[in-house]
C-alpha cells in the first residue's frame, strides 16, 4: 500500500459543493500545511498531486479559502478539510455559501476544466481563441445571436497580446433559458494563427477599449452593430473618443467619427427604455447618464444626445451606510418589476473594488437609494460588472459577470488560471435578503 501511496498514479479529487445547492463551486483554494495549493476550476475539483502526501499513509489538513464560501472552524479556528489520500480517490467538500450571489463558472481563458482533466487522466481542451486573460465585457444581441466584446487579451506565447479589442459570438440562450451547469461556447473571430483578431484596429497610437455596445434599426429597418471607441494612452488617458460600427463583411469595427472636445457621449452598458410612445437608448454605469432615440440616425448624430440625471444615493439597506458607487450596469428585470443594477462599491470593506451591490429602482434615473451586498472578493477585484438580460428572462435569477484581478488591490500573488479573466455568478431574486428592498 505504501508503495501505491508514494507512486500516486493518479491524484487526489478534493470536490467542492455549494452546501445549499449542492453545486460545484469554482476558484476555491485548498492548502496544504506545508504551502502547497490547488484552486479548483469550474467543476469544483482540485487535483492533488503531490507525491509526498500520497506517502505518508494517513490523513492530510488542507485549508480552505474561497470568497463569499466557508467551512466552519474546528476547535482551534481552522478552516479547513482532513482526508487520506488514495491515488484516484475522490472525497466532496460541502462549503456554507456567505454571501447572496452564487458563483458559477469561469467563463473566460485557459483550463477550465483542468483539474477534472488531470484527475481524470484526459486532455483538457485547448483554450478558446488562445485567450489566456481578458478584460471587462460589453454584449448585445446581433443578427440572431449574442455578440461579445473584450478589453485587453492574454495569449500564453508572450507577456504582451491583443490591445486592440476581442470579440466573439455565442447563440442565444433557448426556450428554457441559460443553462448555468453548460458554459457558453465562444466563437471567437481569431487572427488565423491561433489567437484571436484585432476587432478594432481603429487608427491611432496605443489600445483601443469599447463601450456602449448596441444594437440599433435604421429608418429602413436595418440592423447596426455599433459601439464608442477610446484610443489610450499612458497612463490610461483616452487622448481620443468617438463612434465606430462593426462592419460585418471585413469582422472588424470601423471608426465613423471622432468626438470633438467636451461632447458628451455614449458609455457603459447600453438598454432600451419605451417611454410615452417613444423608444430610448439609455447608457450608463451603475446609473444612467445618457440617452437618444433607439434609431442608428440619433446615434450617428451627437447633437441628439441628452445627459441623464440620475437620482443616486446608495446605502446599505440594513445600516444606512453610504455606499459609493463604482462601475456597474442597469437592465430592467420582469421577475421584480423594476429596474435593477448590480454595481462595484469603489473603496469597499474587503477591497478597494471587490464588493459587489445589487439595488432596485421605478425608473431608470432613480431614485437609487437602498442596496444590498450580493458578493465580496477579498483582497482582490471584481470590477467592470455587466448584467446579462437575455440569460436571465423571466426567470427568478440574474445573471452578472465581472472581472477578476489583482489590478487595483494590494494582493501581489495572482490566483492561477483565474487573475484577469471573467467569472459568472448568479443571484436568486427570491432570496429572502432581498426582502428589505420592498420596504
Amino acid at each position: 500500500m505504501d508503495g501505491a501511496r508514494a507512486e500516486a498514479a493518479r491524484p487526489f479529487a478534493l470536490r467542492a459543493v455549494d452546501a445549499a445547492t449542492g453545486s460545484p463551486v469554482p476558484l476555491v483554494e485548498f492548502e496544504s500545511t506545508h504551502g502547497l495549493s490547488w484552486v479548483t476550476d469550474n467543476t469544483g475539483t482540485a487535483a492533488v498531486d503531490a507525491p509526498e502526501l500520497f506517502a505518508l499513509g494517513g490523513e492530510v489538513f488542507f485549508h480552505v479559502r474561497s470568497h463569499g464560501y466557508e467551512r466552519e472552524p474546528d476547535g482551534f479556528g481552522f478552516r479547513g478539510v482532513q482526508v487520506e489520500l488514495e491515488p484516484g480517490g475522490e472525497v466532496e467538500v460541502r462549503l456554507k455559501r456567505t454571501q447572496i450571489a452564487e458563483r458559477l463558472r469561469r467563463l473566460t481563458g485557459a483550463g477550465l476544466t483542468a483539474e477534472r482533466a488531470k484527475f481524470e487522466g484526459r486532455a483538457e481542451p485547448a483554450a478558446a481563441g488562445g485567450v489566456f486573460g481578458c478584460d471587462s465585457v460589453f454584449n448585445a444581441t446581433y443578427r440572431g445571436r449574442l455578440f461579445w466584446v473584450w478589453g485587453d487579451t492574454n495569449r500564453a506565447g508572450y507577456p504582451l497580446g491583443n490591445f486592440d479589442t476581442t470579440a466573439a459570438t455565442t447563440p442565444l440562450p433557448g426556450a428554457e433559458g441559460f443553462d448555468p451547469g453548460t458554459a457558453p461556447s465562444f466563437d471567437y473571430f481569431g487572427d488565423g494563427g491561433g489567437f484571436v483578431a484585432r476587432a478594432a484596429p481603429i487608427p491611432g497610437d496605443g489600445p483601443t477599449w469599447l463601450t456602449a455596445l448596441a444594437t440599433l434599426r435604421d429608418a429602413e429597418g436595418g440592423e447596426h452593430l455599433v459601439a464608442t471607441y477610446a484610443k489610450i494612452e499612458p497612463p490610461l488617458r483616452a487622448y481620443e473618443r468617438g463612434l465606430c460600427e462593426w462592419d460585418a463583411g471585413a469582422s472588424q469595427f470601423r471608426k465613423v467619427l471622432a468626438f470633438d472636445a467636451g461632447t458628451p457621449f455614449p458609455e457603459g452598458h447600453a438598454f432600451e427604455v419605451e417611454r410615452d410612445g417613444a423608444r430610448w437608448m439609455y447608457f450608463g454605469e451603475a446609473v444612467p447618464s445618457l440617452r437618444m432615440p433607439a434609431t442608428y440616425e440619433a446615434w450617428r448624430d451627437p447633437s441628439t444626445y441628452q445627459p441623464v440625471e440620475a437620482d443616486a444615493a446608495f446605502r446599505d439597506a440594513e445600516s444606512g451606510r453610504r455606499v459609493e458607487h463604482h462601475h456597474g450596469c442597469v437592465a430592467w428585470n420582469p421577475h421584480r418589476g423594476r429596474w435593477t443594477t448590480v454595481f462595484t462599491e469603489e473603496g469597499g470593506e474587503a477591497s478597494y473594488l471587490g464588493d459587489l451591490w445589487y439595488a432596485e429602482s421605478d425608473a431608470p434615473e432613480g431614485p437609487w437609494r437602498d442596496a444590498v451586498m450580493v458578493a465580496s472578493h477579498e483582497r482582490y477585484s471584481f470590477y467592470n460588472p455587466a448584467q446579462h438580460p437575455q440569460w436571465t428572462g423571466e426567470g427568478r435569477y440574474l445573471y452578472f459577470e465581472g472581472t477578476f484581478t489583482r489590478t487595483f488591490s494590494k494582493t501581489e500573488r495572482p490566483v492561477p488560471r483565474y487573475d484577469y479573466n471573467q467569472i459568472l455568478y448568479r443571484i436568486d431574486l427570491d432570496d429572502p435578503r432581498l426582502a428589505v428592498l420592498r420596504k
